[in-house]
């Protein structure tokens, strides 16, 4: 089973992890992923200068931007598809 967490602290959040949280949930959905995968948010991965984070089966990407969401998700869950 892979794991997505999502950091939610302010920092994170306010750099675009809003976004990136609905982003992850659409792409889980479209891909019938939703039983494969456990996506949960945490309060703070304590990188905040590194941010936004997201830490996929225990790999941290730093400095996620939206746009780069899918690709990356692409590429850790490739075979889960």
């Amino acid at each position: 089973m892979n794991e997505i967490v999502i950091c939610m602290g302010s920092s994170c959040f306010a750099r675009g992890n809003k976004q990136t949280l609905a982003i992850v949930k659409k792409y889980l959905k479209d891909r019938s992923l939703e039983e494969d995968v456990v996506f949960r948010g945490t309060h703070c991965t304590n990188i905040c200068d590194q941010g936004p984070a997201l830490i996929i089966n225990g790999q941290i990407i730093t400095k996620l931007m939206p746009e780069d969401v899918a690709d990356v998700l692409d590429e850790y869950l490739e075979n889960e598809k």
